[in-house]
Formats: C-alpha cells, structure tokens, sequence
C-alpha cells in the first residue's frame, strides 16, 4: 500500500479528492502541493532550454548543423541512459540524494562545455563534456509527477495531474527556446547555455530541500524487499516506444526549424515558430485535463497517435513562414493528449516503488528520441536543405504508431507488482 509521508493526513486529502469532480482548481487546493510546484517549475525549465542552446553555440563556433546535432545528441542519449538509473535511486534512495549531486555535476558538466566551444576545440572534446552535461540533467518532472501520485494515491484528480504536468512541461518549451534563443542572438552565443546552468542549480536546490511531500524511499517503507525494474512491465516499454516518437518531433523540429530559419536570413524569428509548436502542446493539455474524460487512456491514445502523424507528414513540404507556424501548432495540438494518456497510464500499470523510475524511462525515450532526430535532421539539413529535416518527425512517429498498433494489447491496466 503506497502511503506519503504525512500518513495522518493522507485518508482525509484521498476522500475529498475522490469526492471531487476532476479538475485543475481541486488539484490546486491538494494540500502542500505548491510547495514543490513552484521550485519544480523553476528546475525543470532548464530541459527545454539545453539542446537549443547547445544547437545555437555549437553552430556558431563550428559552423556545422551536423557537428551541433551529433552534440546535442550526445547530451540527449546520455540522458536518455542514465535517466533510469538516476529514477530508480531517487525511487531507493530519496530525491533529494540524487538531485544534490546532480545539479552540481550538471553545472561544472555546462561551464566545461561552453569553455570549450568558446575556444573552438575539436569535437571530440565538445562530446566528452557533453555526457556529463546529459547525464546529470536533473529529473524534476518525474519526481514531481511521483510526488502527485503519492498526494493524490488512486485519486480521479491523477489524470487531471497528469495533464497539468504534461501543460507545465509544454509551457517549458514555449518559454525555454524562445528565452535561449534570445539569448543566444542577442547577448552572446553561450548566454542560453549560461541561464540552464544557472536554473538548473537554483531550481533543482530549492526543490530537494522540500523533503516534507517526496516519496519515502523504499528502502525505507519496503522492508528490503527487493522490486523489479518498471521496464518489466511490458506497457512500460510499449509507451517508450511511444514516447520514442514524440521526441522525434522535438528533436526534428528544433533542428529543422533553426535550419530554416537561417536559410532564409531570420534567425530571430526561429524562436517563436517553435514557441507556437509548444504553445500548440500547451493548449491542447489544457483542454485535455479540463475535460472529465469517458473514454479510457488506451483509446484516447489509439486516437491521438495517428492524428500526430498524420500532421507531421507535410511539415517537409512547406516553404512558407506563416504556413510553417500552422503546421508547427498543429503538430502541437496533437503531441499533449498522447503524453497526457501515457503518463496517465504509468500510475496504473507500476507499482509506486518503480514509479519515478517508470516516469524517467519516458522522459529518457523523449530525450533519446529527440537526440537521434537532431542528429538525423542536423545532417539532412546540412546536405539536402533545411526542409529535410522535416522528414525525420514523420520517419519518427510513423514506425512508433507501427509498433503501437501492433503491441496495444500490452497496455492493460493490471497492475504488475513486479
């Protein structure tokens, strides 16, 4: 039975939330629920301002879409692998004994790898600081998705969390490209590169300190028992597919539209066209947990994939700045509900003792999706034109929307206690 950490209270907050209808202003009133929203939001805001600012420095002092990919795909896929494993500590250990070592290893990763473009070194070196960089990306999303989980334990509020999660996090990357990107053009190359560092540090300190609502460790409430890994679960790796696919639209359109945008002699302007395609994200979560939904997240995910693939198919196709920015919010619009539904689906498919691990093995395919995509895009941009790189989000979600058809059955709701 998974409990939080204020035991007296938790029966009391789970009857109120069940009796309440869904929605953002019940989740709001959760008691102590701001007290790690707020140093959350400012931690994680850092994620969406990192590949960005690695593309717009690395390009910068190379010259090379392709060599600024192959760097940011090499923070994105570290992530990626030790995103788990940091999960599966926080889950053990504690948060806050993984986010304390890791925002610091995480900032001198930063100041290493600025130091060293700056100063125009091969790129073999660009990619040595680069693990680190990526490695050490704090897990605030999953940890504060793991921290609702534990308020809200088996709550209706859960889906509406859910999305209230999936819209903070979309609201990152309206704000974070668009603030790195200013940046970057405005102030100096590394300025974007710079502020993540800074936030990261800040933000992810203010959030471990907030101890009263993290999860108990397991080695702490399970007695020793040992617990399986959440990639047990076979609708786990069905949805790191999913999510896979999704960070292939991020990665591609960060990318592509920066190709695009330079082509056409406006860089400024590439800020905001990836802004409108998270403001699109952002929306649709909105709407998405306002919404007492009927349907189960299994359905609404068989719906809202297709619909994501089928707006990314004529991203390549287009030539025409204002079109562009359509396509991008269109493509917005249909990422939230399939991120929505699989994070939704995670706290009925895993056990609380795998959960932050379950919640990072998603956020790592996203990233692992997003690092394969700006290097694939990075390269097609590089000898083909900018509008190539378009095609990688189609290539992306096409062969996850394969794979998701064919494994839906694996995403039942009975739970695996591992």
């Amino acid at each position: 039975m998974d409990t939080g950490p204020e035991t007296g209270t938790g029966t009391s907050e789970q009857t109120t939330s069940q009796s309440a209808r869904p929605g953002y202003k019940q989740l709001l009133r959760t008691a102590d629920a701001w007290t790690f929203l707020l140093p959350g939001f400012a931690a994680r805001q850092p994620f969406a301002m990192l590949t960005i600012g690695i593309v717009l420095l690395v390009q910068h002092t190379t010259g090379s879409y392709g060599s600024a990919g192959v760097v940011s795909a090499a923070t994105g896929v570290s992530m990626a692998l030790f995103a788990p494993q940091s999960g599966k500590l926080a889950d053990r250990f504690g948060q806050g004994a993984v986010l304390l070592p890791g925002v610091l290893v995480h900032t001198a990763a930063i100041a290493a790898l600025i130091s060293l473009a700056l100063a125009h070194a091969p790129l073999w070196a660009l990619l040595a600081a680069a693990v680190p960089a990526g490695a050490s990306v704090p897990q605030v999303g999953p940890m504060v998705r793991s921290r609702w989980a534990v308020k809200l334990n088996g709550s209706p509020l859960m889906s509406t969390a859910a999305a209230f999660e999936s819209v903070t996090d979309e609201f990152t990357f309206v704000v974070g490209p668009v603030l790195a990107t200013a940046l970057c053009t405005s102030v100096h190359p590394a300025a974007g590169l710079v502020a993540e560092a800074a936030l990261t540090l800040v933000g992810g300190l203010l959030f471990a300190a907030q101890r009263r609502t993290a999860p108990v460790p397991s080695r702490l409430a399970g007695g020793g028992t040992r617990h399986a890994s959440a990639l047990t679960v076979p609708g786990v790796r069905v949805l790191a597919i999913v999510f896979l696919g999704i960070g292939s639209v991020f990665g591609g359109m960060q990318v592509s539209l920066t190709a695009f945008t330079q082509a056409i002699g406006e860089p400024g302007i590439n800020g905001l066209l990836y802004g409108t395609f998270a403001a699109g994200n952002m929306c649709a979560g909105v709407v998405c947990g306002a919404i007492a939904w009927k349907v189960t997240p299994q359905r609404r995910l068989l719906v809202a994939y297709p619909l994501l693939t089928l707006a990314c198919s004529t991203l390549w196709a287009v030539h025409a700045v204002p079109l562009l920015g359509a396509l991008g919010l269109l493509v917005g619009l249909c990422i939230a509900p399939s991120l929505i539904t699989g994070y939704t689906l995670v706290e009925s498919l895993v056990p609380a003792a795998a959960r932050t691990e379950a919640f990072t093995w998603l956020t790592g395919a996203v990233a692992l999706g997003q690092a394969a995509a700006a290097t694939v895009s990075g390269q097609l941009a590089d000898r083909f034109g900018a509008s190539a790189g378009f095609l990688v989000p189609l290539g992306g979600t096409a062969l996850a929307l394969a794979t998701l058809l064919t494994l839906r059955r694996r995403l039942s709701t009975t739970r695996q206690d591992g």
